[in-house]
């Protein structure tokens, strides 16, 4: 569903990595923080998230400019060997939900497809030789994608 960059951890949290790993005994027990039915009960909730038609018209545009640039007035030329597939429709559409749901509101706003679009998208469009060539990434791409394309 995402793929997300993780960085590495800030020195202080590496040492505490180190003070708690650097053994050949670690201490690997598992202390719950959910119970695996409120998890249920989350995701239930989550799927009740509503998105308003322009806002699946947008998630839809979003994956349709990757594919079709041109036909969204990108200036994207020569730079996308393939396009994201229907899996980042349904994918934009989920993480939106979540992302709503986390930040306490029952509806989805562009501003969500947008907060989770890059770890949707990165890894669902290939970029083309040329596009190597020149630097660009498919983070790129997806900023110029979200800044080119209107917002309803």
């Amino acid at each position: 569903m995402f793929k997300l960059n993780i960085g590495y951890p800030h020195k202080r949290e590496e040492r505490t990595i180190l003070d708690l790993m650097a053994t050949s005994a670690p201490d690997l027990r598992v202390e719950p923080v959910i119970e695996p039915k409120q998890i249920i009960a989350a995701r239930n909730v989550v799927n009740e998230i509503y998105i308003d038609d322009r806002v699946k018209d947008y998630i839809v545009d979003v994956v349709w400019a990757t594919r079709e640039p041109a036909s969204y007035n990108l200036r994207l030329e020569g730079l996308i060997r393939y396009g994201a597939s229907p899996r980042a429709t349904i994918y934009l559409a989920l993480g939106a939900r979540a992302h709503a749901f986390l930040n306490g509101r029952g509806y989805v706003t562009p501003q969500d497809v947008k907060s989770i679009g890059p770890d949707v998208l990165r890894h669902r469009i290939i970029v083309s030789y040329e596009a190597e060539a020149e630097a660009v990434t498919s983070e790129t791409i997806i900023e110029r994608i979200f800044a080119g394309l209107p917002v309803p």
